[in-house]
């Protein structure tokens, strides 16, 4: 299973992006904002990537590595977790390797899963967070026509201590009113 954009290539994960996985989580500046923290060594990335695998089996999770269509190189990761399925609800995470920051790839690869959670698996809701200090990341959530519905207080548990978490979310109304 795959989904595909002008730019992009988003598959779904295996085994073999170990290297990719670790090598993005090792990254301070991507590690600035995120919660999972720097893993130990390729061993702690390994038990990580195989916890998503199992979830990804279960079909509750849908977790793509995303390449560059012509150069066929490594950009990032993009996920949707389901929620129960009786909310009809997702929740979107991403990250890219520094390089590839600003240049669109995140809100291309965010558009193509929105497709996909409200198209194909006939989302009602899709939901995202970010610290309030990411401003590029709240950009791209925006940029795809999330609503910022709220801010949870110290939220999230970053190496530079507590942060405010921006919730945003939206609706399949929403997606297909923008989509016109």
């Amino acid at each position: 299973m795959g989904l595909e954009t002008k730019r992009l290539k988003l598959r779904l994960i295996n085994q073999n992006d170990i290297d990719d996985f670790h090598n993005l989580h090792s990254i301070a500046e991507v590690d600035h904002f995120n919660t999972l923290g720097i893993p130990v060594d390729l061993k702690a990335s390994k038990k990580i990537l195989d916890d998503l695998l199992k979830d990804q089996e279960s079909g509750s999770y849908f977790t793509f590595h995303i390449e560059l269509v012509e150069e066929t190189k490594f950009t990032g990761f993009i996920d949707l977790k389901l929620g129960a399925s009786k909310f009809q609800a997702g929740e979107v995470w991403f990250k890219l390797l520094p390089e590839f920051w600003n240049k669109g790839i995140a809100s291309e690869a965010l558009a193509a899963v929105l497709k996909f959670g409200f198209g194909e698996l006939k989302l009602h809701r899709i939901e995202a967070g970010c610290a309030v200090e990411n401003i590029a990341s709240a950009r791209v959530l925006e940029k795809a026509g999330m609503q910022k519905e709220g801010t949870r207080r110290q939220a999230l548990p970053l190496k530079t201590g507590w942060s405010d978490n921006h919730q945003f979310a939206i609706l399949s109304s929403d997606y297909y009113a923008n989509d016109e």
